[in-house]
């Protein structure tokens, strides 16, 4: 598997790449300034091809993984999700078992729930109902929801499990958290996400791809042919308006977004590198030096009228309910990020309106995570979308290309 051969002009109407997953100083006057990112973002080792794109761009070793998943709840008692002696898919049992936040009742309901997921991962209205509806008509538990179930599906679907579908939720579980032994842990990169996307990438790519950074197309016209191929990398907003003549049906298309919370404090507030936070507005935090702390709060409707202020004091409040340290912390700084059109809402029923890479034009390929990836919104589906147009335009040519990984 390797390069097809074409010259490639990238067009990208920010000044950086990574679009999404990008960073900024936060104080541009400043030269000594930190770089923060937009938003934490975090992957699946089950991300492969992700995990291909790094390797191929150099940056595979800023990823750090984990192995272990910390749940720490009001007070600031942990459980852990660690693999056990268990084969997959049930080499997470043994560590849910040891729960404390769970009684009986809520971990016989996660275990039956789980089988069931197995058992009716082909079912075909899955895209027709919420995993709410689904994950309560199956026996769940309130307190396996608001513990086990809502953390790991809110944070990975950036949606309220009254909003989502049930498709992508099985996903989710089947493919990352029970796919293997490994394939749940989580990366999160060692660097800020520029670093990851660096303005030299197309250097790392090869002598035949250009990239032109602040560069805006406006107009399509696949008939002009002013270029062999085209694949658009827009996301849904937008590509109706790029190319006209597509008529794409994008009506059942919403945004769902996510806020970061940056805090300094005048010394560290806990050592765990990351936690899950459970039953409060912040639902992750992760340690980014010894005193600078992300919160996330994902699917976050419900802060966009709230001001900075109010965000700042709700973050800080609840950090000191899981970690008692930062009563006697120092709040140095703090920033909130509030990213509106984080990811598309994977509502149910919108399976079927996410487009393929093919278009009715023979020169016009789409990518972006909307489209139809076999992924929910996430980094992976971004970068199988690209691959997936590579594909196609290498099949234009009458070549059989080989990029996506399984």
């Amino acid at each position: 598997m390797g390069s097809i051969g074409f010259e490639v002009d990238l067009h990208e109407t920010r000044p950086f790449l990574g679009g999404r997953a990008s960073s900024f100083l936060l104080n541009p006057a400043d030269e000594h300034s930190e770089q923060i990112d937009n938003c934490q973002h975090v992957l699946l080792r089950c991300f492969t091809n992700l995990l291909d794109f790094y390797e191929r761009t150099g940056v595979k070793e800023k990823i750090r993984f984990y192995d272990r998943l910390h749940f720490v709840r009001p007070g600031g008692a942990i459980d852990i999700l660690k693999p056990g002696r268990l084969p997959a898919p049930a080499h997470l049992v043994g560590s849910l078992l040891m729960f404390r936040g769970l009684d009986f009742n809520d971990k016989y309901s996660i275990l039956a729930t789980l089988t069931a997921m197995s058992r009716e991962r082909q079912h075909p209205r899955l895209d027709d109902i919420t995993i709410a509806h689904w994950l309560t008509t199956h026996g769940a538990t309130e307190k396996a929801i608001s513990y086990f179930w809502k953390p790991i599906l809110i944070s990975a679907l950036n949606e309220e499990l009254e909003r989502v579908s049930a498709r992508p939720a099985f996903h989710v579980f089947l493919q990352g958290v029970m796919g293997n032994r490994t394939s749940y842990q989580i990366g999160i990169p060692a660097v800020p996400l520029s670093e990851l996307y660096p303005s030299e990438l197309d250097n790392r790519l090869g002598k035949n791809v250009r990239f032109h950074l602040r560069s805006s197309i406006k107009y399509i016209d696949p008939d002009e042919h002013g270029a062999d191929y085209y694949i658009s990398a827009v996301p849904f907003e937008h590509v109706n308006q790029l190319i006209p003549d597509l008529k794409l049906p994008l009506e059942r298309f919403e945004h769902s977004p996510i806020t970061g919370i940056h805090l300094w404090f005048d010394r560290e507030i806990t050592a765990l590198p990351h936690a899950v936070l459970l039953n409060r507005t912040i639902q992750w935090m992760f340690r980014k030096s010894t005193n600078y702390f992300q919160c996330v709060v994902s699917a976050s409707r419900s802060l966009l009228s709230i001001s900075r202020e109010e965000i700042i004091e709700t973050a800080h409040r609840e950090l000191g309910e899981f970690f008692p340290a930062t009563h006697d912390a120092r709040l140095i700084k703090a920033h909130v990020v509030k990213e509106i059109r984080a990811t598309y809402s994977s509502t149910p029923g919108l399976e079927t309106y996410r487009p393929l890479t093919m278009t009715k034009y023979p020169n016009l390929f789409l990518a972006g995570d909307w489209t139809q990836t076999g992924w929910p919104a996430t980094m992976e589906g971004a970068v199988r979308s690209g691959y997936q147009a590579a594909e196609a335009v290498a099949r234009a040519t009458g070549r059989e290309e080989s990029f996506v990984l399984p």
